[in-house]
């Protein structure tokens, strides 16, 4: 940066052996003052500190949990929560199915409308899509391409957004990402290199298990333009791809809260 704001201009009235403007010496000094002002303020930013951390190394002090930690923390038990949740949600309907008063046309209405919803386990012919970060220190594998940047070597959320819709729209009956099902609330969500899917965390490789026809589901993989421009990350710089036929598979049910949860305005 020039520092020749600092530096006397030609012309100045204030160079060496100059008295300051009004011929005045020994006046009011507003470099002093500022001294003072400087002084004044780190000793305020000692104290803030000192207060903040009460004794405690708040640099290395191991009882502060990383945010990394609490984030794992929060999803095993949100893991659990699910489970519990499930474990009563049988156990509600087993003691509703005794004796509900419904009539066995209404109880098959219902049993479909579970089905679609997902939150019914789902048997049925599988494919199993496999996303996975590149090596680190992958390099350009085709001539014409660029070094990678780092962004170019994880999976994104645009990522696992294309290869669901993908499968959505070969035909699949139900989808399963990492242990979950997807219904029609879910949102796959990436936070840097981790994925957020219904309050729990997950890293990679991202495992995608669709229920449906294979064949028609492997042609809908194929005709995404979102996965044809992915797969030349994939040959170029080795991002992980792999589309597996399962056989026949079960999907587990959705366990979580059904409860739509929407802003109201204030009356």
């Amino acid at each position: 940066m020039s520092n020749s704001a600092d530096s006397p201009q030609p012309g100045s009235s204030t160079g060496p052996g100059t008295a300051p403007l009004g011929g005045r010496r020994g006046g009011f000094r507003p470099v002093r003052v500022l001294t003072v002002a400087v002084f004044a303020l780190a000793g305020l930013l000692f104290f803030t500190s000192f207060n903040t951390a009460k004794g405690t190394n708040i640099r290395t002090d191991t009882s502060l949990l990383k945010l990394s930690d609490l984030i794992q923390e929060r999803s095993h038990k949100n893991g659990e929560l699910d489970e519990s949740n499930a474990a009563l949600r049988d156990r509600v309907e087993s003691l509703a199915d005794r004796d509900d008063g419904s009539t066995a046309a209404e109880d098959a209405k219902l049993a479909a409308l579970e089905e679609n919803a997902g939150t019914q386990k789902l048997k049925g012919e599988a494919i199993t899509v496999t996303l996975n970060d590149a090596p680190p220190d992958a390099t350009a594998k085709l001539p014409g391409y660029p070094e990678p940047q780092p962004d170019y070597l994880v999976i994104h959320q645009q990522d696992l957004q294309a290869v669901v819709n993908a499968l959505w729209q070969g035909g699949a009956e139900g989808i399963k990402v990492m242990d979950q099902r997807l219904i029609s609330t879910s949102a796959v969500r990436c936070v840097g290199n981790t994925l957020i899917l219904q309050g729990r965390v997950y890293s990679p490789p991202y495992k995608i298990t669709a229920v449906g026809d294979p064949e028609k589901l492997q042609k809908a993989l194929s005709a995404s333009p979102a996965i044809q421009n992915y797969m030349v990350y994939v040959n170029v710089y080795g991002l992980g791809w792999k589309v597996e036929e399962n056989g026949t598979v079960t999907l587990p049910g959705y366990s979580g809260t059904v409860d739509l949860h929407y802003a109201k305005p204030v009356e």
